[in-house]
């Protein structure tokens, strides 16, 4: 073992989906908020069956698989906790959760169920949609189907949205505004995911709020108002220097802006989530259409959560602090 005798703490990026990327700037985001004072943290990367231990960007070791450990210098290192920063699979979707559970190494995410659950835009918008959560109607093709463009459009008017079913960041998602173009639109998606789920259209501006439990006590941080300068807020509004306004606290009407908070807190519980979360919205008129439940949302210095974390005049290190300390027991 070794002769450090802080914690040892995974910051796990990377995965398998688009969003790779993105998830290696938000883990080095993560790793730089651990405190040194209490923890050890250690990047770890991992893409297919590499998994790999990085330092000063630099590949330090292979992760034994068996155990979740690596060896250096001779010293077998064994992680206590892991921070899991991957957008996509296998880190948003149940199946990290469900090696970790298996090998009982406490992680930073919501459990096996309620990540795979929310991954799941059908599964998720069908079981909130019992609980009277407002959001699009939608439909849902499976890889290969046959699609009846006409008639998706006569259900569900123009202009709609296609997406990928299981997925994140806004890659493969189109806004069509003809029927000509749906049925590629529908297989763009479905480079993304094995099923595409094409939405109504909801005219309205987004709006998205992050949550955390620590001990018994929620917190639901300030909302931010996305306005994006493209048609809707793709890949490139999100992760492109001024290719979209993100304002935090969102200049929303007091009520409104506690009912997106009420309605965030609210799914956050039906969804059992823990750790931190995030969740999309439209407003139209006075009325808030959910969008999807991140629950390993972007971490990278400009992304939403560490915006609202800072409105709220708290900091990152602060409430990760909290996360693994808890979980650690």
């Amino acid at each position: 073992m070794s002769k450090n005798n802080k914690p040892h703490i995974a910051v796990i990026a990377g995965g398998d989906s688009s969003e790779f990327v993105v998830s290696v700037k938000s883990g080095a985001n993560v790793l730089k908020a651990v405190d040194t004072e209490k923890f050890t943290p250690w990047l770890v990367q991992m893409q297919g069956l590499n998994w790999e231990v990085f330092q000063n960007e630099q590949k330090i070791a292979d992760i034994d698989k068996s155990d979740f450990s690596f060896t250096i210098n001779n010293d077998k290192i064994k992680f206590d906790f892991a921070y899991i920063t991957i957008h996509g699979t296998p880190g948003e979707d149940g199946i990290l959760q469900a090696y970790f559970e298996l090998l009982k190494v406490p992680y930073s995410t919501c459990s096996v169920h309620s990540s795979s659950l929310t991954f799941n835009k059908w599964f998720c918008n069908n079981y909130l949609r019992s609980h009277g959560i407002k959001m699009a109607v939608s439909k849902k093709f499976k890889k290969g189907e046959a699609v009846d463009a006409e008639a998706i459009v006569e259900d569900l008017g123009l202009p709609i949205f296609v997406k990928p079913n299981a997925g994140g960041s806004s890659f493969g998602i189109t806004k069509v505004k003809e029927t000509g173009a749906v049925i590629a639109a529908i297989e763009k998606a479905w480079e993304e995911s094995d099923e595409a789920l094409v939405e109504q259209f909801i005219d309205g501006h987004e709006f998205t709020c992050g949550a955390v439990r620590l001990k018994e006590e929620k917190v639901v941080f300030p909302v931010t108002e996305v306005i994006p300068q493209n048609e809707f807020f793709d890949f490139e509004a999100k992760y492109t220097p001024g290719a979209a306004q993100e304002i935090t606290p969102a200049r929303l009407p007091e009520p409104l802006f506690k009912k997106c908070q009420e309605l965030t807190s609210k799914i956050y519980d039906l969804c059992e989530c823990s750790g931190i979360v995030r969740i999309d919205f439209i407003l139209q008129g006075e009325e808030f259409y959910f969008l999807e439940v991140n629950t390993t949302p972007g971490m990278t210095a400009t992304s939403f959560i560490p915006q609202q974390i800072s409105a709220m005049g708290s900091t990152l290190k602060s409430i990760i602090t909290q996360i693994i300390e808890e979980k650690l027991g």
